[in-house]
């Protein structure tokens, strides 16, 4: 079901505020550039889609899967959408 205007954004911003553990940690590495001099965010609505991190210079996208995602059908559906638009997905297993 697609989200509302603004429903998307508001659901990103609360991703940001409750972080699973991996995601801090990888967060630290990755944030203030200390990752090759890379910007990254965080919780990145693109599309339908939001993602974990992106580092939106490079069209590289990072996300985090664990429990919640377990090899899903919709993470390969999500995936050919986001090279569609030129990205590439790196995903890291917890």
């Amino acid at each position: 079901m697609p989200m509302r205007p603004g429903q998307k954004r508001d659901f990103a911003r609360e991703l940001r505020r409750v972080p699973t553990d991996a995601e801090s940690t990888l967060w630290y590495h990755l944030r203030a550039r200390r990752l090759l001099g890379l910007k990254f965010r965080r919780e990145v609505p693109l599309g339908p889609y939001v993602v974990d991190f992106a580092c939106l210079e490079r069209s590289l996208v990072v996300e985090v899967d664990g429990g919640q995602h377990n090899g899903a059908a919709p993470d390969a559906v999500r995936d050919r959408f986001l090279a569609g638009l030129g990205h590439r997905t790196a995903v890291l297993e917890q």
